[in-house]
């Protein structure tokens, strides 16, 4: 199992960078754009996004990465103390929390009441803001924590 560490420590510092660059994306236009649009429009915009991005290949990226990051850190915690193992722990810890813990204790639920309004009502439009401000605030906090996640497991192979 130790041989195959720096190969998972690899893919985990890959699925970080894929996911910190699409939640990059929509930290800095893509949310922007759809506060452009009409109320209705960009709940019905962010609702399809969300609805779309419950892919194969998105879910392993960000659950599959979160995944490997718990094996990581289990590697640790159970004796693996080759250099740069402080590396390998901040990185699959910061990853983890930042990303899929995070996507499941804020985004997602902000994603479940925004799909549960109806976009034209007055309601709709204060989840709207509440979700144009919030949503984007905790994805900032997914952007930048995959980002140092990744450095981390870098300097944690070099």
């Amino acid at each position: 199992m130790m041989k195959l560490l720096p190969t998972l420590t690899f893919i985990a510092a890959i699925g970080s960078g894929v996911v910190g660059g699409v939640f990059f994306a929509f930290s800095n236009f893509v949310m922007a754009a759809l506060a452009r649009l009409p109320v209705p429009s960009g709940i019905a915009a962010m609702n399809s996004i969300n609805v779309t991005v419950i892919t194969p290949t998105f879910m392993t990226a960000l659950f599959g990465t979160g995944l490997i990051c718990l094996v990581l850190i289990a590697a640790v915690f159970f004796g693996w103390s080759q250099s740069g193992s402080y590396w390998l722990l901040a990185g699959a810890v910061i990853y983890f929390v930042g990303n899929p813990l995070v996507t499941m204790v804020f985004n997602v639920p902000l994603n479940d009441a925004l799909a549960a309004v109806d976009p034209q009502s007055a309601n709709g439009a204060a989840v709207w803001a509440n979700h144009l401000s919030q949503w984007v605030m905790w994805n900032h906090v997914r952007t930048i924590t995959a980002i140092v996640a990744m450095a981390c497991l870098i300097m944690a192979l070099i």
